[in-house]
């Protein structure tokens, strides 16, 4: 169990998918993301493996729940500067957490 404290300490909020490329050096089929979470976070880099269930044209403009204030962690070539999040499926596949209505980049999951 974690306190509420804790879980405040945690800074999930919501951006936008503005460019995708291919990872070819992961190793699990991954892509590059580049997701912007507004003027005062900004853009942010993060790799994620989601090849499965989106082509690169269909992320581009999601809005995704990401952790933005993870230390940024290299990926072997890679620097990911936060964590966008999703859910396995019972095959394996990750499928994104996000808004099911557009709201501001930024914004933050209390």
């Amino acid at each position: 169990m974690i306190t509420w404290d804790d879980f405040e300490e945690v800074e999930l909020r919501i951006g936008t998918i503005i460019d995708v490329t291919d990872f070819p050096e992961a190793r699990k089929p991954a892509y590059k993301l580049r997701v912007d979470f507004g003027s005062d976070i900004g853009i942010r880099k993060s790799s994620a493996q989601l090849t499965d269930l989106y082509g690169k044209e269909d992320l581009i403009g999601k809005q995704v729940l990401a952790v933005t204030n993870f230390p940024p962690k290299q990926i072997g070539p890679f620097l990911s500067e936060c964590l966008v999040t999703g859910v396995q499926t019972e095959k394996g596949a990750v499928t994104l957490v996000r808004p099911d209505a557009q709201v501001d980049n930024g914004e933050r999951l209390f």
